[in-house]
């Protein structure tokens, strides 16, 4: 009876989990993703005043889970620590603006492109630094850690000796970078066109040039590598509402050229 006993136990403890596993599964018929952002990214993404995901990509991933019957939550996550929060598996995808570059590429799989950048440098309107001073180092600049200007000011200025590793700052977003220019601690900040164009908007803040990049950086979706059919069912998706009059609308919405 004993020996029975247990057996019958076990062949309970079994058809409870596999009743739960139906459950989660086999009922379910709308897949959860957790989608990773960038809170401080307008207009591509950001977290407004009430504590809601929005922007150009935020409404991009909404159409494309309607469209194509998912849901999704957003999940604002600090820039250099997105990639290791995606794969660690706390979300399911990043679709926030994230340029795709060789050194990401090792680590995770990009959608196709669907967006192109270049990087603006700005300064305050009363500064006479220039691009030149920039380039050449001889300019404290901000920028936010992990992005793809401070990748460029790395590769291109520290490491060929042209600027000093002092002249350096790092932020945790960019609005905090602009917030130290525009009271005189650093000297210039380097970030993507679109987005530092909409957070210096109103400010005594001018731009003095560009980095031409564009050619190099594109925007996709960052995906695991293990994530293949997500990777299909997401360059579907953006394909989709590149077709879609909505794509257009969406540009327009957000001031996107």
């Amino acid at each position: 009876m004993k020996k029975y006993g247990i057996l019958t136990l076990l062949a309970c403890i079994v058809a409870v989990l596999a009743v739960a596993g139906a459950g989660c599964t086999g009922t379910t018929t709308e897949p959860d993703y957790v989608v990773g952002i960038d809170g401080a990214y307008p207009p591509f993404s950001y977290i407004d005043k009430d504590g809601n995901a929005q922007g150009f990509d935020v409404d991009s991933m909404k159409w494309i889970a309607e469209k194509k019957g998912i849901e999704v939550t957003f999940m604002a996550v600090d820039w250099d620590a997105i990639i290791p929060t995606l794969q660690a598996g706390k979300i399911d995808m990043v679709y926030a603006g994230m340029s795709i570059t060789p050194e990401r590429l090792e680590k995770v799989n990009f959608s196709n492109p669907y967006w192109s950048i270049n990087q603006d440098v700005v300064a305050r309107e009363d500064s006479n630094v220039t691009l030149d001073d920039v380039l050449a180092g001889k300019a404290i600049i901000g920028v936010q850690r992990g992005c793809t200007a401070a990748i460029w000011i790395e590769e291109n200025l520290v490491e060929t000796g042209k600027m000093s590793k002092d002249n350096l700052r790092y932020y945790p977003d960019t609005p905090a970078a602009v917030s130290d220019l525009e009271i005189g601690r650093i000297d210039a900040v380097m970030y993507d066109d679109v987005s530092i164009q909409d957070i210096i908007a109103g400010k005594p803040l001018k731009t003095i040039g560009s980095v031409e990049t564009q050619e190099q950086e594109q925007f996709g979706v960052a995906i695991r590598k293990e994530d293949t059919a997500l990777l299909e069912f997401m360059n579907e998706g953006i394909a989709e509402l590149q077709a879609d009059p909505y794509w257009e609308e969406l540009k327009e919405k957000h001031n996107l050229k």
